[in-house]
């Protein structure tokens, strides 16, 4: 046996060796008590993940899965209910059954949801995110996405002040008296940029671990209003550096989550890396230090602050009507229509919530962007200042 079959062999077994058989019922949890209780139905079609497998519930609501991985169960929470408790548990100890309760709600013909990004939240900025949340409050969206850079940092800082940050975010999100939905930013890469954060490869909290602990699974989909909104993570990293990239493991869950979507349905993504930026053309194009633009993969040199495999994403993206991609990154409200892979996607990125910067002699506004959707169509986006 050649030696890289045998480490294909190590990888598969290793991923078997975590593998938990899990099955539970997604239902209609009609008295909110979290309970399955006779007469509460099971909800069908429900999609149920591992972040590796997709499953679809029964008619009685019940799933079955072989929950690997990185330790969820991942429900992509259907149109018209919202997660009594949560969207995912943790598969830890010697359980194998998890249920989700779920409760009805009415979504309106015309609703609003905001987009927003980059809080960068730490003591110093604090009152940019409450100030996020009042604003929130003001529209009173259905909802909130925020794509990407949560925290000040976790990439070069030591364990107790990343976790401190996290907790923070945690904190300042339950506040809002709407659903919170968060995309994985660069900075919420726990210690990789070693060198400054003195972390082993070997904390248990290295890496995207973080961002599990405290937030969950790191890429994901929930269903409101007749659209399908599709959490990614794209903010990949190789040794010391990250870089927009979607890894092959999610490409494939990618695949998997959109079969389980008719086809009719549109689709948003929200992440915190752009697939394409004006903002690239503000960038300094150098391959050394850590504001470098470029960045080597496999000895191939890419852009590092856009989605490296952006193309092979929309290939599988334009199986359904793909109107709108949200991004942050870039700390500014940038628009970009992309057609000539035979629909028209608009490639939007929000303002940073955690205040105004610039780049030379280009003021960039702190904000967010406020959309409206009706009859399955989503507006042109409003940007709204937080000043």
């Amino acid at each position: 046996m050649s030696r890289f079959a045998l480490i294909i062999l190590m990888h598969l077994f290793s991923l078997s060796a975590l593998a938990i058989a899990t099955s539970g019922y997604v239902f209609h949890d009609k008295n909110g008590n979290g309970v399955r209780d006779k007469g509460e139905e099971g909800i069908r079609g429900v999609a149920v993940s591992d972040q590796f497998d997709v499953v679809q519930t029964n008619a009685e609501g019940l799933y079955q899965l072989d929950a690997k991985g990185y330790g969820f169960v991942v429900i992509s929470v259907p149109d018209g209910y919202k997660a009594n408790k949560s969207y995912y548990l943790t598969t830890t100890g010697t359980r194998s059954t998890w249920d989700f309760p779920l409760t009805k709600i009415t979504i309106p013909l015309e609703f609003r949801f905001v987009h927003a990004s980059d809080t960068h939240i730490s003591e110093a900025s604090l009152n940019r995110t409450q100030r996020l949340k009042v604003l929130a409050d003001s529209l009173k969206p259905e909802f909130v996405l925020v794509t990407g850079d949560l925290i000040k940092d976790a990439l070069r800082v030591p364990e107790s002040e990343a976790a401190s940050l996290y907790e923070m975010y945690v904190r300042e999100s339950k506040k809002f008296t709407m659903p919170v939905w968060s995309a994985a930013g660069n900075h919420e890469n726990f210690g990789i940029e070693r060198q400054s954060s003195l972390v082993s490869k070997k904390n248990p909290l290295y890496g995207k671990k973080m961002f599990h602990h405290y937030l969950g699974p790191n890429y994901y989909s929930f269903n409101f209003g007749g659209i399908h909104f599709i959490a990614l993570d794209d903010v990949d990293f190789e040794d010391l550096w990250y870089y927009g990239h979607v890894d092959s493991v999610q490409v494939e869950w990618l695949k998997k989550d959109l079969a389980a979507v008719p086809s009719a349905v549109p689709v948003v993504t929200f992440a915190h890396m752009p697939m394409f930026s004006g903002g690239m053309s503000l960038s300094n194009f150098e391959e050394e230090g850590p504001g470098r633009s470029l960045e080597r993969q496999k000895g191939k040199l890419h852009y590092r602050h856009v989605v490296s495999n952006a193309q092979e994403l929309l290939v599988i993206l334009q199986t359904h009507p793909y109107p709108i991609s949200l991004a942050g990154h870039f700390h500014s409200r940038q628009v970009f229509n992309f057609e000539s892979t035979g629909q028209k996607t608009r490639f939007e990125q929000a303002a940073a919530v955690v205040g105004n910067g610039g780049e030379g002699a280009i003021e960039m506004r702190s904000g967010i962007t406020l959309y409206t959707v009706k009859a399955g169509q989503i507006s042109e986006g409003k940007f709204i200042p937080l000043d």
